[in-house]
């Protein structure tokens, strides 16, 4: 069974390697939508795979340090493309929440990508 919890978090950037004159090497935001997806047996005692309130306490030093920053200047996130941030939230969390089984992030209402781990 898989469950998931959904974030918004609002950051600027920029996108230092693309070319010159592309709209996003110009400093940008986002409101950024972080799902974590855990995937597990469900608990015959709580019926849960795991406690919603769990997934919270584990983003919250995430969400406290890229909430409202530019993410550029974030140690790990030089060129904070929606990829790179997929797999430093991944990283990140993976031992926080041994059952993470996927971190999506929505760039914007129609873009963004799907990280399962290397």
């Amino acid at each position: 069974m898989e469950i998931f919890k959904s974030f918004t978090l609002e950051a600027a950037h920029h996108l230092p390697a693309v070319p010159e004159g592309h709209k996003c090497r110009r400093l940008h935001g986002h409101s950024f939508r972080i799902e974590l997806h855990v995937r597990g047996p469900v608990d015959e005692h709580s019926g849960w795979v795991q406690d919603f309130a769990d997934v919270s306490a584990a983003f919250r030093p995430l969400f406290d340090r890229l909430d409202h920053s530019y993410l550029n200047e974030i140690e790990g996130l030089h060129n904070p493309t929606s990829e790179n941030l997929a797999r430093y939230l991944w990283q990140a969390l993976k031992p926080r929440l041994p059952g993470l089984a996927r971190v999506v992030v929505h760039e914007t209402c129609t873009a963004g990508c799907c990280y399962e781990g290397d």
